[in-house]
């Protein structure tokens, strides 16, 4: 298996475009590491390196996934990211403290976090809806990457309506939080929640509007209407 992951790097390092690379850097605010490969060939060879894994056991694949997120690469970080979720059918509750851990101690951007979360975190919670409780105490972490995890594990839910009043629940947890970031994470939320229930998100920032930064209200209401965005941006500031 080990064989396999040097394969795997030896063919991102061939696929590295320098132009890729500085693009890269400079659209991240954090530090990052990259090969500088393009995020749809990353995708086709994260494809192609599963096909040929000769064996697709959960925890075979949770321990070669271990092994990528340990480089700090991005690349490999999405990767493991599509790895994890080509398991999912084989996902057990007790997972949950394997993606927790990989969120706490390896994620450090916004684009790692957002890939394990809206897939693999997503599908989990999905699967086994009791676990969406073991998100709320992420919103008071001291770890920013997992307080925006609490957020976008539910962006894929809340687009098909599920999880409502755990989405309200968890926004309002982060309401106040300093961080862009997070205020993007949760705005991002509320608007894939608008998708299903626009009224109650709707109703839900009205509620909070006075308090809620700008940047997390202009994402919660993109989706929206004109008549309601313009509505919705009349608060505190004019």
């Amino acid at each position: 298996m080990v064989d396999i992951i040097d394969q795997l790097r030896e063919e991102l390092r061939k696929n590295a475009d320098e132009n890729t690379k500085n693009t890269g850097h400079r659209y991240f605010k954090e530090p990052v590491q990259l090969y500088g490969v393009k995020t749809a060939l990353v995708s086709k060879i994260a494809k192609q390196y599963f096909r040929s894994l000769p064996d697709i056991k959960k925890e075979t694949v949770f321990a070669l996934c271990e092994t990528l997120w340990q480089s700090g690469m991005m690349e490999e970080s999405f990767i493991a990211c599509h790895w994890s979720e080509a398991v999912h059918k084989q996902y057990t509750p007790e997972d949950f403290i394997t993606f927790e851990r990989w969120v706490r101690d390896y994620v450090s951007n916004w684009a790692s976090c957002d890939t394990l979360c809206n897939h693999s975190i997503g599908s989990l919670v999905q699967l086994y809806p009791e676990l969406v409780q073991n998100l709320k105490p992420w919103t008071s972490s001291q770890n920013r990457w997992v307080k925006r995890a609490s957020a976008v594990t539910l962006i894929m839910p809340a687009r098909k309506g599920l999880f409502l009043s755990d989405v309200f629940e968890i926004a309002t947890s982060l309401l106040l939080d300093p961080d862009d970031l997070v205020q993007k994470g949760y705005g991002w939320m509320l608007k894939e929640a608008s998708r299903v229930h626009q009224q109650e998100v709707f109703n839900f920032i009205q509620e909070h509007k006075k308090t809620m930064p700008r940047t997390a209200l202009r994402y919660a209401i993109e989706k929206m209407p004109a008549d309601l965005r313009k509505t919705a941006m009349n608060y505190r500031f004019f």
